[in-house]
């Protein structure tokens, strides 16, 4: 009986290290996506305005690349030709404005899509985030530890609650896109990508 206790007790250490390591893991996994989710916050407050969205008409208008882009690199066109197809582009552009075809509905629907995806995605990990700062909490003895999980708790609800909020906005946005194409009689077809 003396020999197992013996031989438990390195097993018993190992269990113990594996089970503190694997717990010190998860908590620095959990605080990497609070820093991800900051990160991601503050980069969408600094989009001024949406990026622009390159098709393969606008691929069209590009002159076919000359000789053997392997060994020399790609072909570059002057400058002040670049300058100028760029001009032509955004003056059809501005013509094209008041053209909405199905394209035009396709497009912002899957942007409007994309957009709640992405928000949707993002609470879902936020929520995993705070059940692992709740059990954490609760896991704590130490004041000073417990303040701390306490305070990145309440930072990740209140990112949740503004993200919730987001989402609405997502949901009413695609609403009212569907609602615009209701009134103008565009076919239920067009929102679809």
């Amino acid at each position: 009986m003396h020999a197992m206790t013996i031989s438990a007790r390195p097993f018993g250490a190992a269990l113990l290290a594996f089970l503190l390591t694997g717990g010190a893991a998860s908590l620095v996994c959990a605080q990497s996506l609070a820093d991800v989710a900051k990160k991601e916050a503050e980069r969408r407050q600094a989009i001024k305005e949406p990026a622009k969205t390159y098709t393969n008409a606008d691929l069209a208008s590009l002159p076919p690349a000359t000789g053997d882009t392997s060994k020399a690199g790609v072909a570059a066109t002057p400058a002040g030709a670049a300058a100028k197809e760029a001009d032509s582009a955004d003056k059809k552009e501005k013509d094209k404005g008041s053209v909405k075809d199905q394209k035009y509905w396709a497009g912002r629907m899957k942007e409007l899509q994309t957009q709640l995806d992405r928000d949707q995605i993002f609470s879902d990990a936020l929520q995993t985030r705070i059940n692992a700062l709740t059990a954490d909490f609760s896991a704590r003895d130490d004041p000073a530890q417990r303040a701390q999980i306490g305070r990145d708790k309440q930072k990740a609800l209140d990112e949740q609650t503004r993200l919730k909020q987001a989402i609405q906005n997502d949901r009413k946005a695609i609403a009212d896109l569907e609602e615009e194409a209701r009134k103008t009689g565009v076919p239920a077809g067009w929102l679809r990508s």
